[in-house]
């Protein structure tokens, strides 16, 4: 009877899935530091030393705000685990190399404290951090969060702020419009971790190599941009390509648009949630006021992942139609 007592309180049982595996929060957030490592070369390339000074600041920073909470509330730290460093990157890499460096920190604050913390920690907030956190700065601080520096390449004595290509687009100037190959290269003004496509196209795919995301949602997202953008300018395979370059669409499909906590979980919803990023996108830029709309439709696209996960989970269980 003692063996058959002892047996039981070592019997651990857990719901499914049960699954093995040597992964876990802090290599997956390494992992996603280390895809992300590209395009901070481009931007330090492409704008300068203040790009490693902005991502220093707002690395610590979010850092330090998740360290702070966790002391005040007397819970357990959760630093380790890289993902407020993921946070803090990816903030410095949706703003403009430009701006004042404490923006940058009450940037890191919102995203960390507001949006993450006061909701439980990782794994609980019900909205993208640094997706939230740059919608706080454009609307808090529009004038610095459009203020666009020029490559250093460009940049000259009398000019060394200008517009992006989207700001360019939309103002009808599309005679003054880089080149796709600019674009895809980075060589165009614009927020740090954006202006590379291949930078962000490498660092994405080595997420799928390493099955840290799947292809589905920025497959979806992209696909949809570029379909749209074909369409609505006529056939044009170079605005859909341009499109695709430009802003922040292989950040935001790559980067923010999979995130684990705020986007569904079935394939099916994954499909679902890139399509309906990709359409509020392109609605945005195309018939908006503002030029972009990637922040925003993954914004909107998070707050609408309940309603997804429900719709997608009574589709694979057969409809959960009651009993008469």
């Amino acid at each position: 009877m003692e063996k058959t007592r002892n047996f039981h309180d070592k019997l651990i049982v857990s719901s499914a899935p049960h699954i093995v595996t040597d992964s876990d929060t802090t290599k997956v957030m390494g992992t996603v530091l280390l895809a992300l490592l590209p395009a901070f070369v481009a931007g330090v390339y492409v704008f300068g030393g203040r790009v490693v000074l902005l991502a220093i600041a707002c690395v610590i920073s979010a850092v330090g705000f998740e360290w702070l909470y966790n002391l005040i509330t007397h819970k357990e730290q959760t630093i380790g685990d890289l993902s407020a460093a993921v946070t803090g990157l990816l903030i410095a890499f949706n703003v403009p190399a430009s701006l004042p460096i404490w923006m940058g920190v009450l940037g890191s604050f919102v995203a960390i404290v507001v949006v993450k913390q006061l909701y439980g920690g990782i794994g609980k907030n019900f909205v993208n951090p640094a997706i939230t956190a740059r919608i706080f700065l454009f609307i808090s601080f529009s004038a610095q969060m459009t203020t666009w520096p020029l490559p250093r390449t460009a940049a000259s004595a009398d000019a060394v702020t200008g517009p992006t290509p989207l700001n360019l687009l939309a103002g009808g100037e599309t005679s003054k419009l880089p080149s796709n190959m600019e674009m895809f290269l980075g060589f165009i003004g614009g927020s740090v971790g954006e202006v590379s496509a291949l930078a962000l196209l490498i660092g994405g795919i080595f997420l799928i190599w390493r099955k840290v995301i799947s292809p589905i949602i920025p497959a979806a997202f992209l696909g949809t941009v570029f379909v749209i953008a074909f369409l609505n300018y006529g056939f044009s395979l170079h605005m859909a390509i341009f499109h695709l370059c430009a802003g922040g669409a292989m950040l935001g499909a790559f980067f923010m648009a999979t995130d684990y906590v705020t986007t569904p979980k079935l394939p099916m919803g994954k499909l679902i949630f890139g399509i309906g990023c990709g359409v509020i996108t392109m609605a945005i830029r195309i018939w908006g006021s503002y030029p972009e709309g990637v922040s925003f439709s993954i914004l909107l696209m998070n707050i609408c992942t309940p309603l997804i996960n429900r719709l997608t989970y009574k589709y694979y269980c057969g409809g959960g139609k009651d009993e008469k």
